[in-house]
């Protein structure tokens, strides 16, 4: 038995306006305009992205302030003293001082742009909208990643605007013609990206805002420190150094200004590299999830 529903002899209702609602095709770059209005809807958002500049600018300044209290202390010391500390306290060390914390801030993003729609139920209305799930997904990393690098950029600008004055002063400012300054730069804005990233995935496969964040948190601060502390109280154990050498904030940070802060690591692109595998290995596992499992 089935019920047939008929539209009135006379035509359409009084009120109502006969016609069809225009139905798109899902593509990719509808999917990312969707995410990019979703993430700036968030109140989450502008707070994460202010405190990010307000951590590396406010590092930055401290680290200035102690680079003059340092110049003044050694007007009178030797020009190899002073050529030594200017190159512990450098232009480019001064302007990104922050950069690790400020990736914790972003990772918190990271792990919300996908961990907020689980927790609210959105996410099944954003898998009925794009069945294929991984071009949502994937819209996400693309979203993130240029808010995050853009973030970065400007975060770094700023440091180097207020800075400019002290380090300026102390004859420590950022050479832009020396190719490794540059360089360890850009490998901080990439080195940020792909902690967002390698949150993003972590959220995605643990599907809980908590657990996403306290995982990144141990793997990029905790887990380190400990080897860390560890590779120097047993420095007779090998293992101990290849361990702590391959861990992704240690691997990735030889990109950065931050390079050669222990002893026997990567190089910087071999460093940034194995950030960059773990990263992709996390999304990777991510989409599988997506795929394979219902939200």
């Amino acid at each position: 038995m089935s019920a047939t529903v008929t539209a009135p002899a006379g035509g359409p209702a009084p009120g109502t306006t006969a016609g069809s609602t225009p139905v798109q095709n899902v593509t990719f770059w509808r999917v990312l305009r969707s995410e990019w209005i979703k993430l700036w809807t968030l109140r989450s958002t502008w707070w994460t992205l202010a405190s990010t500049v307000v951590v590396i600018v406010g590092f930055a300044l401290m680290m200035a302030l102690i680079v003059q209290l340092v110049g003044n202390e050694m007007e009178g010391a030797a020009p190899e003293d002073q050529a030594a500390m200017g190159g512990m306290l450098g232009g480019t060390m001064v302007v990104s001082a922050g950069f690790e914390m400020a990736a914790l801030v972003v990772a918190v993003l990271g792990a919300l742009m996908i961990t907020g729609e689980y927790s609210t139920g959105m996410i099944r209305s954003t898998f009925a909208a794009v069945p294929g799930r991984l071009s949502a997904f994937f819209g996400k990393a693309v979203v993130l990643a240029l808010v995050t690098a853009v973030l970065i950029t400007v975060s770094l600008a700023l440091s180097w605007l207020v800075t400019y004055p002290l380090l300026n002063s102390n004859d420590a400012t950022v050479d832009f013609g020396d190719s490794a300054q540059v360089r360890s730069l850009f490998g901080t804005v990439l080195y940020v990206v792909l902690v967002a990233l390698f949150a993003l995935g972590l959220g995605a496969l643990l599907r809980h805002t908590a657990g996403a964040i306290f995982t990144v948190v141990a793997i990029f601060l905790v887990i380190p420190t400990i080897v860390q502390i560890a590779t120097f109280a047993a420095s007779q154990l090998e293992w101990v150094g290849t361990v702590n050498k391959l861990l992704p904030s240690v691997a990735g940070a030889q990109i950065t200004p931050n390079a050669g802060a222990f002893p026997d690591v990567l190089d910087p692109w071999v460093g940034i590299s194995v950030l960059a595998g773990y990263t992709v290995l996390v999304l990777a596992g991510a989409a599988a999830r997506l795929k394979l499992q219902d939200a």
